[in-house]
């Protein structure tokens, strides 16, 4: 336990670096990526950007990995971990995810890949391919693919509204009905 602990305290640390690089290095309002008060907006938003990413999940299982036959040993014993794990750090995962990688992958990443470059489009695809190799330690091969689409869902949602929040309930609810419900 001790290890997951430091783990998520990296990933927190990592974040509030970040931040505070933007506020006092780069002198930028968190505003510049993202950061808002919440709307009724932002509610609707974070729930459609949520169920596309669960029809996604479900496409994957129910249908790609069936028909092309997927080996999901290393989802399900990765799954299986943290369903082991007490409910209160399950809460804290779901929350560090929602949060820190929204900031890391969509907020800061997007702006400042736009910022360099000019291209919402490379922003986007920037962004899709460092959340999905993050993923690929942890989950394998065959959830790249939903982490892949989530990827794009979460970009777009980002880029069409800049509303980190409604990011961050969207990632929060898809991986809540994975790992809290149960």
């Amino acid at each position: 336990m001790r290890a997951l602990l430091s783990r998520e305290a990296f990933w927190w640390t990592f974040a509030a670096v970040v931040l505070l690089w933007l506020a006092f290095v780069e002198q930028q309002p968190l505003s510049s990526v993202g950061f808002r008060w919440p709307t009724w907006k932002t509610f609707v938003f974070a729930v459609v950007g949520a169920v596309a990413m669960l029809f996604v999940m479900i496409l994957h299982m129910g249908v790609i990995v069936r028909v092309f036959h997927l080996d999901t040993t290393t989802v399900l014993a990765q799954q299986q971990m943290i369903l082991s794990q007490p409910y209160w750090f399950r809460v804290l995962l779901v929350l560090r995810a929602a949060v820190v990688e929204e900031i890391l992958f969509r907020g800061y990443m997007i702006e400042k890949v736009r910022q360099l470059t000019g291209s919402v489009g490379l922003a986007v695809a920037v962004s899709v391919l460092a959340f999905t190799w993050a993923h690929y330690a942890g989950w394998g091969a065959v959830q790249l693919i939903p982490v892949f689409g989530a990827g794009v869902i979460l970009a777009l949602l980002y880029v069409s509204r800049r509303d980190l929040p409604s990011n961050m309930l969207a990632h929060f609810l898809t991986d809540g009905a994975g790992f809290l419900l149960r």
